[in-house]
């Protein structure tokens, strides 16, 4: 019951708890209780709106890898969360130590993050950058 949940709620966050019970076929009073504790679980970690990057005025996009010297990932992914443009950063295991995507409005705005903000940041070894040509959601819940 709760993956339906939150195959519903990934959908649409906006989805009313009554919209929910009926969708999932079960009370409000379950439907409510059961968003209540994936909540307080940690399981729901929040709602946002999906938003188009292009349409907002954020029209290239980049994945950048970066190696860092050992054990410099706190330090680094605390500078990586304040670069103005970097969405989404992640630890990884292999060739690269993380990966970074970048939604920037232009290739001046992209260059600044990486040659300005990115390289000088204490712990940065080298990056790598791969440019977003197109790009396209999955369309397949994990929670079906």
């Amino acid at each position: 019951m709760d993956r339906r949940i939150l195959d519903e709620l990934v959908r649409d966050g906006r989805t009313s708890v009554r919209t929910l019970a009926e969708r999932i076929h079960i009370s409000r009073t379950n439907a409510y209780a059961r968003v209540e504790r994936l909540l307080r679980d940690g399981v729901i970690t929040g709602f946002h709106a999906q938003v188009a990057p292009e349409a907002a005025g954020l029209g290239t996009s980049a994945y950048m890898a970066l190696t860092i010297e050992q054990n410099t990932w706190r330090e680094v992914s605390a500078e990586l969360a304040r670069v103005r443009y970097v969405e989404h950063v992640a630890l990884l295991s292999g060739e690269h130590d993380v990966l970074a995507l970048v939604r920037a409005p232009d290739n001046a705005a992209l260059r600044d993050v990486v040659l300005d903000r990115v390289q000088r940041i204490a712990g940065v070894l080298s990056t790598r950058s791969w440019l977003v040509f197109e790009e396209f959601g999955g369309t397949q819940s994990p929670w079906q």
